[in-house]
């Protein structure tokens, strides 16, 4: 079994909280490709109402993560908006285990690369410097030294440094 890394609620807050801007960030990629489909939408609101209220049940909190991912699994044909969906039932997770933040900026990145393919190399530095600058100074490197963009060929690649604690 996998020992999470345990972060103080302060510190868990404040990554649910970059997590839900993150997601939130990439969330017109999915909407616009699926505008009647909200549970997306729904998983980053599930996010904010956890770090406001600082409690949750694990019910609604896995249903709402649930939702997104399957959102994403509905949406194969466009690779942007899955990762779209999937930054947002990453980005709720986070009130369960703090990781999922990184996840949610993970996904983010991918749905940046898949919008634009031609661009990606740019436009993903971009979103990566903007996901930094609003990580908490505490937090940024441990955070940001884990999240992997690599260029392979023409393509971009990006990917979780997993490890203790994670």
């Amino acid at each position: 079994m996998t020992k999470y890394k345990r972060y103080s609620k302060e510190d868990q807050r404040a990554l649910a909280t970059w997590a839900a801007d993150c997601a939130e960030r990439v969330l017109p990629i999915f909407e616009n490709a699926y505008p009647n489909d909200e549970r997306p939408r729904k998983a980053i609101e599930a996010c904010r109402t956890w770090v406001r209220m600082g409690v949750f049940k694990m019910a609604e909190i896995r249903a709402a993560s649930l939702a997104a991912h399957a959102a994403a699994r509905d949406a194969k044909e466009n690779e942007a908006a899955c990762f779209a969906a999937r930054a947002a039932g990453q980005a709720v997770g986070t009130a369960h285990v703090a990781q999922h933040a990184y996840g949610a900026a993970l996904y983010a990145l991918k749905a940046i690369a898949a919008c634009d393919p031609v661009n990606a190399e740019d436009r993903v530095e971009e979103e990566r410097n903007w996901q930094s600058q609003h990580l908490p100074e505490n937090l940024r490197q441990e955070v940001m030294e884990r999240i992997i963009v690599q260029k392979k060929g023409k393509r971009i690649v990006i990917n979780l440094r997993k490890g203790e604690g994670f």
